[in-house]
């Protein structure tokens, strides 16, 4: 049986290993929770597996470990920073709360973030406004990094570049995390490493064939990730993927025209108000009918139930929380060897 762990123990393990390796005590107390939210909602590649490459980066000085963003701009309802290389989860929760903060004054805010280092994961950030009643969207991307070509291409230009959007409702929240590819670069290097294969046809070989297998990922010349569509409809996921460069680097006036500066991130956040539109009272309305209409549609054949995006990460996390977290293979182990190194001790498992 695999070893559980209370989440306040993980938590407190990854706050002190961040401490330990130079990461400002605020950050790292605002950062380990979200990073442990990723593992309870279900997001195993981008939680705690991604604290040990993290710990590195702040050692070879990749990731800034004190300090403030540049404020490159600040017209009140539009806000651009410059994240100068600080952790990216950090810079994104701040975002958040100060976009948050402006739209209950402003109706809505947006905050647009260049050289930020890597944010994890996206879907961890959107109950920090939900909770609040508001509506928020993310977007990442990574212009030193490249893994997915533009449809009918075999070169890679742009990443996976997720897009998350939070949407309240009188119950729990509707939490879209999806991304412009079909899969993410995470996923194909844990089953690569694995000697696994995907479950279908998402990446082309360097020649553009379609394979299952992540290792054509890995040759010289690389092959790529498909964007979401795939071989036949992959326009879309293309497009979207556009859309998403435009308001992570276009925005940011930093991106992949400028020379790489290694693993990081363009952010775009944006919340609004429901109150300064039609009100909360109508916006629920509204999301309540539309939830309900999903959940209780009648489902194809082999489907249980029709769910909403966040249903099942809820209810995982709710259930870590009960329970306690069970962690992906290897996550433990990858956190030893820097717990080690930094003189913290590992939590006890449940």
């Amino acid at each position: 049986m695999t070893d559980r762990y209370a989440a306040d123990d993980l938590i407190a393990y990854a706050e002190a290993l961040f401490t330990a390796a130079g990461l400002d005590a605020d950050k790292a107390a605002i950062v380990a929770p979200l990073m442990v939210e990723a593992d309870l909602m279900g997001h195993t590649t981008h939680g705690l597996q991604l604290v040990p490459p993290y710990l590195g980066a702040l050692a070879d000085g990749s990731m800034a470990g004190s300090g403030r963003p540049e404020a490159l701009a600040d017209r009140g309802p539009v806000v651009s920073w410059d994240g100068r290389r600080l952790s990216g989860v950090w810079l994104t929760a701040t975002a958040v709360e100060l976009a948050v903060e402006r739209a209950r004054q402003y109706g809505t805010c947006t905050v647009s973030i260049r050289r930020a280092h890597h944010i994890a994961c996206l879907a961890a950030f959107l109950e920090r406004a939900t909770r609040h009643g508001m509506m928020v969207q993310i977007a990442s991307s990574d212009p030193s990094v490249a893994s997915v070509a533009p449809f009918g291409g075999t070169r890679a230009v742009y990443t996976p570049d997720p897009i998350a959007v939070g949407i309240p409702t009188s119950g729990d929240p509707i939490l879209v995390d999806i991304s412009a590819s079909i899969t993410t670069n995470g996923l194909t290097g844990r089953l690569h490493k694995e000697g696994r294969r995907l479950d279908h046809e998402w990446v082309i070989d360097a020649a553009g064939n379609p394979s299952t297998d992540p290792a054509v990922l890995f040759t010289d010349p690389p092959g790529t990730i498909l964007p979401v569509g795939g071989i036949d409809h992959g326009h879309k996921g293309y497009g979207l993927a556009l859309t998403v460069e435009a308001l992570t680097q276009a925005l940011a006036g930093h991106g992949r025209a400028d020379p790489p500066e290694g693993w990081g991130a363009g952010v775009f956040v944006q919340v609004w108000d429901p109150a300064a539109f039609s009100g909360v009272d109508a916006f629920a309305r509204q999301t309540d009918w539309l939830a309900e209409a999903c959940r209780s549609n009648p489902p194809r054949p082999g489907v249980g139930k029709v769910r909403l995006p966040g249903d099942g990460a809820l209810a995982r996390k709710r259930a870590a929380l009960e329970n306690g977290v069970e962690l992906y293979p290897g996550i433990v182990d990858g956190l030893q060897g820097w717990a080690d190194r930094l003189g913290v001790a590992a939590p006890t498992a449940l």
